[in-house]
């Protein structure tokens, strides 16, 4: 199983990078985990954020497989506890389901992204800035797959 975390944003901080990198390298090849940046848009001062967007929107969707399960995630989407994330995980590997999580820019992700998304997945109510979402998604991928083998990291 691959997931593909594709995420808005490019020339990320070095705790960023490092922090996603512990994580996704803990993971073995059967639930590996891939990051794909996506180049955000320019965001000047009078900005048609709606359009902005959109068109990272669309830059999401061409890099889609229509074959994976799209997952988007969105503070609207369902919250999960790190067991059913688990168990999720543990469902996608055993149908050798491949998986792409849509990860927006500062101003979200593109309706057309949420529309084609399968799941709506909610880290948290808060808003929580778009760099530090791939560290938790890695950490969070990692613990449930700790949780499927037994591992001491969940405790």
């Amino acid at each position: 199983m691959l997931i593909r975390l594709i995420a808005v944003g490019n020339k990320m901080p070095t705790w960023v990078t490092t922090g996603y990198e512990d994580y996704a390298k803990r993971l073995p090849a059967g639930y590996a985990l891939k990051l794909v940046e996506i180049t955000p848009e320019t965001r000047l001062k009078q900005a048609d954020i709606k359009r902005i967007t959109e068109k990272e929107g669309e830059k999401i969707l061409a890099t889609i497989k229509s074959s994976n399960l799209i997952i988007a995630l969105d503070v609207q989407g369902q919250t999960w506890s790190t067991e059913e994330l688990a168990t999720s995980l543990q469902t996608w590997h055993n149908e050798s389901r491949d998986v792409d999580l849509l990860v927006g820019g500062p101003d979200g992700l593109s309706p057309a992204c949420v529309q084609k998304a399968h799941l709506k997945w909610s880290l948290s109510r808060l808003t929580l800035p778009h760099p530090l979402v791939r560290i938790l998604v890695a950490e969070q991928l990692y613990r449930a797959w700790s949780i499927l083998q037994n591992h001491p990291y969940h405790r």
